[in-house]
């Protein structure tokens, strides 16, 4: 299972970390919560289309439903995971 999205325009990758949710989300991109620490990322909504991130939103459906502690996004996963998740989305 997966979600599907209309194509995106393929978005330069910026890994753009926040200190707080008060930092504004630039249009095009979205808020994630990774790892123990829950660090917050953005990261283009493009990546929503890709199968390797869409693996990630199946483990926060099964873990989280549709509930996320933080208010955003939890992805359940370590930070290492998920920037070499996105990393390779980059290419």
């Amino acid at each position: 299972m997966g979600f599907r999205f209309p194509a995106i325009g393929r978005a330069s990758f910026k890994t753009i970390q926040a200190a707080s949710k008060s930092v504004e989300v630039p249009k095009g991109y979205l808020a994630v919560y990774v790892g123990e620490k829950m660090k917050r990322f953005v990261i283009p909504v493009s990546y929503l289309n890709q199968p390797s991130f869409q693996d990630l939103l199946c483990q926060a459906e099964a873990e989280f439903g549709y509930h996320h502690p933080k208010g955003g996004l939890t992805i359940p996963c370590s930070e290492d995971v998920f920037q070499h998740t996105t990393s390779r989305l980059n290419g």
